[in-house]
Order: structure tokens, then sequence, then C-alpha cells
């Protein structure tokens, strides 16, 4: 293994639409459209379809920059060509840090919902969580090549539970669940909007893995388009489906899925949808781990991370230095977790202003880097808005970025501070 190896380019169009949808189609499309309209009744509807048309200058800013700029940095490529290497490698340290904790997030979520048809207790959902948590690093550890291939397998099992599903709901829609159309107002629509931002978000995970692209000029622009379209027109119609049935209103919000897919398979429902959520949860670790591995990768390549981060197998280019940095805070997250030291919620909350503070430095760039691109430009600049309003909402969890900044910069000081030492000596013992 060698830090000197290259990254091989094994990723065509179809697995780069997969690992787009998996990065963005997480668990929101388990939970989102039960909370939305019970927190705003069928208007959600109408915030629904303003962010599906949304998502489109998100994934376009970001596809442009790939394909522009293609880097396994990723985003922290794009800050460090726009402000300089210091802001690039913080944004970096930022995405590197989300996934840490938002792997063992994602698994816990696929144990609970597969978990709770096989009657799982709270030690037997942790122990599925960690399984889940392992099915996303193994696959990563056999290399792109197949991951991507097994990703491809995965979104289409995803795609056609959710759409048969949907269609089948079709003879239990009933006008009379569209009234009253504004129950809450349109204040509940506006606070329903700023909750769906975070079932749009994940275009900038794959960024990280356009070094890997066999046509990144062309594939980074395409695999977004086509999944931001497939992705936008799921969501809103698993939306409709929920709402038309009004099935959030029968054993609360969180399990409206569960209802609406049973639906169409009966009894069977519960199952479906069980196995369904662990299939999008080992999707969504599978575009998050192998894009945070690359990035480490990168840091590494730069000199922002240790040396050992930046290893890759000389056979087929797997990064298997930032999979093992990603192994070692799984089992730190999870451990705690294990503890009861923490709950979901809480742990649910700290990767959130460091997902937003990477997205906000992504479309900074943009805005810099795409001036040869007025509409490019114009994208960028309004997910950079967009992203910034919701900012102020992640409250307490600002803390987390903080921390990453701190530390960040202590350990640069002192890096410098040896280096330069070493270099007095040095000098000293020339005269």
């Amino acid at each position: 293994m060698t830090g000197k190896q290259k990254l091989k380019a094994t990723i065509g169009l179809p697995q780069a639409i997969a690992l787009n949808i998996g990065a963005v189609l997480g668990s929101g499309i388990l939970l989102m459209p039960g909370v939305s309209a019970q927190l705003s009744g069928p208007a959600s509807l109408i915030a629904w379809g303003i962010m599906a048309l949304f998502v489109l200058p998100m994934a376009l800013s970001m596809g442009l920059l790939s394909s522009a700029y293609s880097n396994s940095g990723g985003v922290s490529h794009f800050a460090t060509l726009a402000f300089g290497r210091k802001i690039g490698a913080l944004v970096g340290w930022f995405f590197l840090m989300s996934v840490t904790i938002g792997g063992p997030i994602v698994a816990i979520i696929g144990a609970e919902y597969l978990g709770t048809m096989l009657g799982l207790e709270k030690v037997g959902l942790f122990w599925l969580s960690v399984l889940i948590l392992l099915l996303g690093l193994g696959i990563n550890f056999i290399g792109m090549k197949i991951a991507g291939q097994i990703q491809i397998a995965v979104m289409v099992s995803i795609l056609v539970v959710l759409i048969t599903s949907i269609i089948g709901s079709v003879p239990h829609m009933n006008s009379t669940n569209l009234t009253p159309f504004l129950p809450h107002g349109w204040g509940a629509v506006g606070q329903t909007m700023a909750l769906l931002f975070w079932c749009f978000i994940g275009w900038e995970a794959v960024s990280h893995l356009t070094e890997e692209f066999k046509n990144p000029e062309k594939d980074a622009i395409r695999s977004v388009w086509i999944a931001a379209i497939l992705v936008g027109v799921l969501y809103f119609l698993t939306a409709v489906a929920t709402v038309a049935t009004r099935s959030y209103s029968e054993n609360g919000s969180n399990a409206s899925l569960v209802i609406l897919v049973s639906k169409t398979f009966g009894t069977l429902g519960g199952w479906v949808i069980g196995f369904t959520a662990v299939f999008i949860c080992i999707a969504t670790l599978i575009s998050y781990i192998s894009a945070a591995s690359r990035l480490a990768y990168a840091l590494s390549r730069q000199k922002e991370a240790p040396k050992w981060m930046g290893a890759i197998t000389q056979s087929n280019g797997i990064p298997i230095g930032g999979l093992f940095f990603l192994t070692l805070f799984f089992i730190l997250v999870m451990a705690v977790y294990g503890t009861g030291l923490i709950s979901l919620t809480t742990l649910m909350q700290l990767p959130n202003a460091t997902f937003i503070l990477t997205y906000l430095g992504g479309c900074a760039a943009g805005i810099k880097l795409l001036k040869g691109n007025p509409l490019g430009r114009k994208m960028s600049l309004v997910s950079f808005v967009l992203t910034a309003i919701v900012l102020p909402f992640v409250g307490w969890a600002i803390l987390y970025p903080l921390v990453i900044t701190i530390l960040y910069y202590l350990i640069k000081h002192r890096k410098m501070y040896v280096e330069n030492l070493a270099n007095a000596k040095l000098e000293d013992t020339l005269k």
C-alpha cells in the first residue's frame, strides 16, 4: 500500500447515478412524507413541489464543479481552489467528521425499522445497526467497481418497492383527504420547507468520487441531472400517495411509509418496508463512506491529514487508510451510543452544522469558480442562500464544527512550530 498510487477510474454513468441517488435518497423517504403531512396537512405537497425544484440548482452547482475540477478532495478541493489551502482543508474536515457520526446514525435508523419487525430489544437493535454499518464498510473495502454495481442493484430494488407502492396506493386515494388543504396556515408550509431541506442535500458527497469516473467531464453533470429528477419526482409522488391515502394519520407520521406499503403488499408490508429501509441505509452508507474515504486520501495527499490516511492498495486502488480512519471513529461512536450516554436525537444534531458548512463552502466556491458559466454561478448563489437560511436553526450543534476548527488550527500551529524548531536546529548545525 502506498499513498503514491492513484485511484482507478472504474465508475461509469449508471454507477454514478446510483451513487448520487443513494447519497440523497436517505432516511428522509422513510420519515418525511408523514412528518411533513402532519405538520402542514395536504399543503405539504406545495412544500415538496417547491423543494423538488430547488434541488436542481443544488445538484447542478455540484455537478458543474465536479465536471470542471474532478478530484477526490471534492468540495474541499473546490474550496481550496477558491479560497486557499487552509479553508479548503477545514471544509474537508467538516465533511469527514460529519460522516464519522452520520454513518452510525444511518445504520441505527435502518436497524430500528427492520428490528421492529423482528421484535428485537435494545441490545438486538444495537448489534443489527453494527451489522448494517459493517456491510456499508465491507462493500467499500472490495473496491468501487463492485461497490458501484452493488449500489445499482440496491437502488433498483428500492425504486421497484417505492414505485410499486405508489401505484398500488392509487385505488386507496380519495380527494376528500385533500381537505382542508391548508389546516395550519402558510407559516406551517414554510416550516415544512425548512424541514424538507435535509431530504435534498447529499450532492456534495459524490463530488469526492469524480476522480474515479471514467468520463468525469460528461458523467459528473449527467449523473446529477438524472438523479435530481428521479429523486425529486419520487419524493413528490411518495408525498402525494401519503397525503391522498391519509396514511400519516392512522398510526402516527413515523409509520406512514409502512402504512402506505401495506396498502399494496398487505400483511407483508411491514417486512417489505423493513428490508427496504435497510437497503436505503446501505445505499446511503456506500455513497458517504466511499466519499469520505477518498477525501481522507486527498487530505493526506495535501499533507492536511496524517500520512497513513492516504494509504491505498496497489492492486485495485482502494483508499484503505481512509476506510480504517472511518472504522475507528465508527467503533468509537457506536461504543458511546451503546453505553446510553447519548441519545439518537442528540447524536443526529451533531453533524448538522458541519454538513451545512461543507455545503456553504462548496456553493461559495461555485460562485467564485464558475465565472465562465453564468447559469452555474446563479445556481451556486441560489444554493448558498438557501443553505445559509437554514444554518441558524442548528442551534447548539454549531459547537461541533467550532471544536473541529479549534483543533485544526492548534494542530496546524504545533506542526509549524515543530518544523520551525527543526529548521532552526539545522541552521545552527550548519553554522
